[in-house]
């Protein structure tokens, strides 16, 4: 996976856990990338939710985008197809949607009632973040990275942000993951620690390899509660090159090897810290780790000649 601010360290996995409410993050057809959806269990290319996937990724007509995340927030078309569409109309950088975005975002930001009569079960967060995404992509376009990292970066401390804010971040060049690495690496404190993870979570730059994986296999170092470690593999899992799900699965045996999660309270269905992280794998990318790195080695390999 946006405006809403959350600030209590209790309610931070809800901000910043990529939640299918808000602003998305989808893969799919990507060469050298592995799959990767936090909305289609297992999204597998030739299923009816991959070719909805692939139909609305390849879509390049703002107003049919719009209309589709519309008729999501009206209640009257499919949730995760806008969310989808909405995260691809960002990616247009439309001047005439980021304005009507902008609109809407307001319209909501200072209703009197709920926002959303038609679809009342609908709340601001779970609109706003896609809203967000539009807007700032569209600043991207007229401004430039810099000056939109500089605007994210200065509502961090503050917790101004959201999902939408996370997502455009992570797509950002102009030293952006130099910036948030950084931050991690100096936080002091473990709500900030776990902030700064996530957000780097979002960024697909394999730069960030090496770093993300020292956190998985040894989050203790870091002074990084062990059970947020999670974030390290949600990140390299995003970056979805053959070497960062190596990297994943070398940093799960160094882990292991460790004994680093080792720990009851870390447990979570049944399933103990490692292998709650091997299940997530399955549910978001359709495939084991050495299924895909046997796969992108191949593709790899096919390309370069």
């Amino acid at each position: 996976m946006r405006m809403a601010v959350r600030i209590g360290f209790g309610l931070l996995l809800t901000l910043v856990a990529g939640t299918a409410r808000a602003q998305v993050q989808v893969r799919l057809g990507v060469p050298g990338r592995a799959t990767y959806s936090e909305l289609h269990e297992g999204l597998k290319p030739g299923t009816p939710s991959a070719d909805t996937v692939g139909r609305i990724e390849r879509m390049r007509n703002p107003a049919a985008l719009w209309r589709m995340g519309m008729a999501a927030i009206r209640g009257t078309g499919d949730w995760q197809s806008g969310l989808i569409a909405l995260t691809r109309l960002a990616e247009l950088r439309s001047k005439a949607y980021a304005d009507s975005a902008s609109r809407l975002r307001h319209t909501i930001e200072t209703a009197q009632e709920n926002p959303f009569p038609e679809n009342p079960g609908l709340k601001p967060e779970d609109v706003l973040p896609s809203l967000q995404a539009v807007i700032l992509e569209r600043r991207r376009a007229v401004e430039g990275d810099s000056a939109v990292l500089a605007d994210i970066l200065a509502r961090l401390q503050s917790k101004q942000y959201d999902h939408g804010d996370a997502w455009v971040l992570g797509r950002l060049g102009a030293g952006a993951a130099d910036s948030l690495s950084a931050r991690f690496l100096s936080a002091e404190s473990d709500e900030f620690k776990v902030r700064y993870l996530t957000l780097l979570s979002y960024f697909t730059d394999p730069s960030l390899v090496p770093l993300l994986a020292r956190i998985y296999a040894a989050p203790d170092s870091f002074g990084l509660p062990k059970r947020y470690a999670m974030r390290a593999s949600d990140g390299l899992l995003w970056i979805g090159t053959r070497e960062s799900l190596q990297a994943l699965l070398d940093a799960r045996a160094a882990a292991r090897s460790r004994a680093v999660y080792d720990d009851p309270s870390l447990r979570h269905a049944e399933l103990d810290f490692l292998g709650n992280d091997s299940s997530s794998v399955i549910s978001r990318t359709g495939r084991w780790l050495t299924e895909w790195v046997a796969d992108l080695a191949r593709s790899g390999a096919g390309a370069s000649r």
